[in-house]
């Protein structure tokens, strides 16, 4: 094989399929078109204040219990995990003009999600230095796929001047929501109807969802015997966890029950202000002052999301890998969480979906 396999996506999907590759001999090129590597994989730390630590945006929790690709990654790289916080009552919130009510919480601490030591952001830190750096290539945009009639493949990309420049692959890996394959990616020949008609309907995980990360000086909740964790049914946001760290600061985190329009036509500002007045509301003056907000709207991403991502899904059973390429039938490969039928959505999904692909490529390869 002369000529690399092209992955297109430097998410969890594109690099665990880079790195079995590799080891496996085959050269390959990971085309990213963010200036980062991750995908929805996204921890961040308080600018200028990286000792309180790095918070997930995007994914938070794998579950060990059932998920043994993630659980045996995690091992190999010889990363630390921790059990998600949950010790204490609950609140539920429930009336504008009310305070919100304390619960007990009956849980199995078997049954909660697990976190990463550093945030999740360190599982993709710890993949990318087992791969060549100089096979990872950022601000790369790609933007046509064709194959000529001997079956030699060719993909054009657009360098972050705008330069086009194309690329000889021996297959590709599609590594990236599917809805931005149909959206943004031409194919020369076409993919066949059928298959653009099912990533098109592939609804992109977390593609209509915000995340918040509101970072204070230590977990102040747990003083009073409260977990964290909300239930809230006037928002702006729906469910709050513990998001803090194994020590130091403390950190809530919460998904929105207000949809990607609204917080659109709010803007970031605002809908920061909403959250942090809920806050105030169930936790009280402790909550008055956090040392930041973190936020990320995926709606609006658009290396994430396209439009018809906006509102929420609800078609579970549309993901799993799209039907027959036709021509490009073992030419090109579709990765990610929204190609795997049974763990879709999750982590494992991801790591999944990559391994298919690789097994399928290596048993093309060794005909």
């Amino acid at each position: 094989m002369n000529n690399p396999v092209i992955i297109i996506g430097a998410g969890l999907s594109g690099l665990r399929a880079a790195l079995l590759l590799t080891k496996q001999g085959i050269t390959c090129k990971v085309l990213e078109a963010r200036d980062r590597i991750g995908g929805r994989i996204l921890s961040e730390s308080v600018p200028n204040q990286e000792d309180l630590g790095r918070f997930d945006l995007g994914p938070t929790w794998f579950w060990p219990q059932h998920e043994r690709k993630i659980l045996a990654l995690v091992e190999e790289l010889g990363l630390v995990n921790f059990v998600q916080q949950n010790e204490g009552d609950m609140l539920m919130e429930r009336f504008q003009t009310k305070p919100p009510e304390r619960c007990v919480m009956e849980e199995h601490i078997d049954a909660r999600g697990v976190r990463l030591t550093g945030g999740m952001q360190s599982l993709i830190d710890a993949l990318a230095e087992q791969i060549p750096a100089k096979m990872i290539e950022l601000e790369t945009r790609v933007k046509e796929i064709c194959m000529d009639e001997a079956g030699k493949i060719t993909v054009t990309v657009e360098r972050a001047g705008g330069k086009l420049e194309n690329m000889s692959a021996a297959s590709v890996i599609l590594a990236l929501p599917p809805r931005l394959v149909a959206r943004h990616i031409k194919f020369s020949p076409s993919l066949p109807t059928e298959l653009l008609t099912d990533i098109a309907e592939k609804p992109t995980w977390m593609g209509s969802q915000a995340k918040v990360v509101v970072v204070f000086d230590r977990p102040f909740w747990r003083e009073s015997g409260l977990s964290g964790l909300v239930l809230s049914s006037v928002g702006p946001l729906q469910e709050i966890y513990d998001a803090s760290p194994t020590n130091g600061a403390g950190a809530l985190f919460g998904f929105f029950g207000i949809s990607s329009e609204v917080r659109q036509h709010m803007g970031p500002e605002k809908v920061k202000e909403l959250v942090a007045n809920q806050l105030v509301k169930l936790f009280g003056r402790d909550a008055e002052n956090p040392q930041a907000i973190l936020y990320k709207d995926w709606s609006s991403d658009f290396n994430t999301a396209v439009e018809e991502d906006s509102s929420p899904f609800k078609n579970y059973a549309s993901y799993g890998q799209p039907p027959s390429a036709g021509d490009w039938e073992e030419k090109v490969f579709f990765a990610g969480t929204e190609t795997n039928s049974q763990y879709s959505g999750h982590l494992e999904g991801a790591l999944q979906s990559a391994e298919y692909v690789v097994s399928k490529i290596l048993t093309l390869t060794s005909k």
